[in-house]
């Protein structure tokens, strides 16, 4: 232990650094943008896409921005090295320095006791989040959403909704939770990522000043409303989302896709995907 500790010490001025600009690049802008992406489920509806209006024109916007991400070239290792990694580099440092310092008012006039803490606890809580969004989504561990509908590409927005619902026709109990958690999880990121921005321009040396501090902190005030506000529109548009209808558009789109390509019909497993939708509803 000792070891570690030296050397934290040691490279104490650049992990610091590093430890704050991980957390706004990739990490932060990753979440930017991946918010603004499954906040389409609402303000797709005024997209008009493939023609379509309100709710349908939302989920096939929403699958477009999905196929677009899943047709980038070598996306695993994107994800290993713009992100995976990077977000334990992030948390295994935050987590060392959170539980091995304490609140300070004398020392920072910007840290107030309460967003000290919450910044903690919004960092301990998102690391678990983290962790289930994308063993549930990413990795498949379906056993962990009730009714174990397993998150496809394919069909993106339909089965978002029923993961949320916890089933693909309305709301269970095990569903309201998971939109619970989902609710609770986003907002904490989103007030992680907001005063972070905040702490990271004073541990740059950006905002030396204390006007200059209050200034960065309204306009990271308002960078957290707006995320706030797409966070929570992807939370209740896929929770409040009827998955058998969007499913109909995302086929639709699949059979589109195939008749463009020289083969008019749809892929085999957009058949059997319905049959398992149905079967994990139950």
């Amino acid at each position: 232990m000792a070891k570690s500790e030296g050397f934290l010490e040691r490279h104490h001025f650049l992990l610091r650094r590093l430890h704050s600009l991980t957390g706004v690049v990739p990490i932060g802008m990753f979440l930017m943008v991946h918010l603004t992406t499954n906040a389409s489920i609402v303000w797709g509806r005024i997209n008009g896409h493939d023609g379509l209006e309100g709710a349908d024109a939302a989920v096939a916007t929403f699958q477009h921005e999905v196929n677009f991400i899943h047709s980038l070239p070598a996306l695993i290792l994107i994800e290993i090295f713009g992100l995976w990694l990077p977000i334990a580099f992030h948390s295994v440092l935050g987590v060392i320095y959170a539980t091995s310092s304490k609140p300070n008012n004398d020392r920072y006039a910007y840290q107030d006791n309460w967003r000290y803490t919450l910044q903690r606890i919004s960092g301990y809580v998102g690391v678990l989040f983290i962790f289930y969004h994308v063993a549930t989504l990413r990795w498949g561990w379906s056993f962990l959403i009730p009714g174990g509908t397993e998150w496809s590409a394919e069909y993106a927005a339909s089965t978002m909704a029923a993961a949320l619902q916890g089933s693909t026709d309305g709301f269970r109990l095990g569903g309201l939770l998971v939109s619970a958690f989902y609710m609770v999880g986003v907002s904490l990121l989103v007030f992680h990522l907001a005063n972070g921005l905040w702490t990271a321009a004073i541990s740059w040396g950006l905002t030396v000043s204390e006007s200059a501090q209050k200034r960065w902190g309204q306009v990271c005030f308002v960078i957290g409303v707006g995320l706030m506000l797409a966070a929570w529109s992807a939370v209740l548009g896929f929770a409040t989302l009827d998955a058998a209808s969007a499913r109909e558009v995302e086929t639709n789109m699949l059979e589109k896709a195939a008749a463009a390509d020289g083969d008019g019909a749809a892929p085999e497993h957009a058949a059997s995907h319905d049959e398992d939708s149905d079967h994990t509803g139950g």
